[in-house]
């Protein structure tokens, strides 16, 4: 008699059991699926840091995947290594008839799994890659010539039209399916190669009215009123339809929030090469001055500007910024300090702990100007006016900058020269 062939679920970016749509279509292909989960080093490898907060974040969240499944009569199974040769060693094991997976549309993971898919297809494994991160991927919302919206109004706008109650309709999970499988021990964090940290996983939710003042408290990062999903949505520790369905009917600023974390998804996967090169090739004529002192300086939240600093602190602390504040530092390291914004966008990439590639570059080259839809070159965020509009209280700067006063005295550059060097460094590198 042969034995049923396994399917196996992979866990990426969608670390929930809940309105999961791979994972449902797994378990509805019929039974034996095996939930799995891949410690890349390919990835883990590049961190800087064995201090790495989305380790950790990853590895709580994957205990309490595994107490869910453990109800169910089944476990996860987490690997250390080369997705391919997990693959390869699985199979071996145990013949498998099909990966489930939700897909990942940032350049390395398109890599990544078409190198799995290739394998699969040689060895008659069926890969099956479903949406889940996103209401609409890829191509979903295109011009009417076929080709991708580079401005966001547009987008959102074709993006809301298209919008309806089925594209938000949850995934039900029909929990048999499962192979049967005893508990085993998750590897600790030191057997991947981290550290414990500080962060504390918290399961994720978000109610009407966390967020039905969004659009008048968002700028102020002394309230603290902002949802901190950014870290759930990129993990997939909630689910993207919940949400959407929850701006949709309270707040359309934040649903706008959401709608722009899949424009510049849809960016990185149309125009690839904008992870490393400016969006608009003119741009690359900017004559970057990267002088290192002051980048240490800016990236030690040492800058004498007060917003600046209390930002750069609150994330090296943390591992988060307040979206307000992190236009004001991004400014200021690309047009007051003219420093590449590649620089900052790998700073912020070994830091934030909601780091997502689409809109990490994308931001950074919002703020540089030389992005899509990007602001005007000559527009400079004044630090201080900043301050005194978003935080006139200091509640913010003196909670993560208590020291400012003494340290405002010397401001690494003037306002008014730095604002002037920029306008005539993008004139001249752009040729006007």
């Amino acid at each position: 008699m042969t034995k049923e062939k396994r399917s196996v679920f992979w866990f990426r970016r969608d670390l929930r059991l809940e309105d999961n749509h791979g994972l449902c279509r797994a378990l509805a292909k019929g039974s034996n699926v095996r939930p799995i989960f891949i410690f890349d080093t390919t990835i883990l490898s590049k961190l800087p840091s064995t201090y790495d907060r989305r380790v950790d974040y990853i590895h709580q969240a994957l205990q309490l995947l595994q107490q869910k499944l453990n109800v169910f009569g089944t476990d996860i199974r987490v690997y250390i290594g080369s997705p391919l040769d997990i693959f390869k060693d699985l199979n071996r094991e145990g013949a498998i008839g099909s990966i489930f997976c939700n897909g990942d549309y940032e350049p390395d993971a398109i890599r990544r799994d078409q190198l799995i898919e290739n394998w699969a297809a040689g060895e008659g494994i069926d890969f099956v890659s479903c949406k889940d991160q996103v209401i609409f991927e890829k191509s979903e919302v295109m011009k009417k010539d076929g080709t991708p919206y580079t401005v966001f109004t547009p987008y959102s706008r074709v993006w809301k039209s298209k919008l309806s109650p089925q594209a938000l309709h949850p995934f039900e999970i029909e929990y048999g399916g499962f192979e049967k499988l005893d508990f085993k021990e998750l590897p600790a964090l030191d057997a991947i190669g981290f550290q414990k940290t500080d962060i504390q996983f918290v399961e994720s939710e978000v109610e009407a009215s966390a967020i039905k003042d969004y659009d008048k408290s968002r700028d102020f990062p002394g309230m603290d009123t902002t949802t901190r999903l950014g870290v759930a949505l990129r993990f997939g520790t909630i689910s993207i339809r919940r949400c959407v369905l929850l701006a949709s009917e309270n707040n359309e600023t934040w649903l706008n929030e959401l709608i722009w974390r899949e424009f510049f998804m849809q960016i990185l996967f149309h125009f690839p090469e904008s992870a490393k090169l400016c969006f608009k090739p003119a741009y690359e004529a900017i004559a970057w001055r990267n002088n290192e002192g002051e980048f240490e300086a800016w990236c030690n939240g040492e800058t004498g500007y007060p917003l600046v600093d209390a930002g750069m602190r609150e994330l090296n602390e943390t591992g988060f910024m307040h979206n307000r504040v992190r236009m004001v530092v991004a400014s200021f390291l690309t047009k007051h300090l003219l420093i590449d914004w590649r620089w900052g966008e790998a700073y912020f990439a070994g830091k934030l702990l909601d780091y997502d590639a689409s809109a990490n570059v994308g931001n950074w080259q919002w703020a540089a100007g030389c992005g899509c839809d990007a602001a005007p070159y000559f527009r400079i965020f004044n630090p201080e006016e900043q301050l005194r509009k978003f935080d006139k209280d200091l509640i913010y700067v003196k909670r993560w900058n208590p020291d400012f006063e003494s340290k405002a005295i010397h401001k690494i550059v003037e306002h008014a020269f730095a604002r002037d060097r920029a306008l005539s460094t993008y004139k001249i590198g752009l040729g006007k």
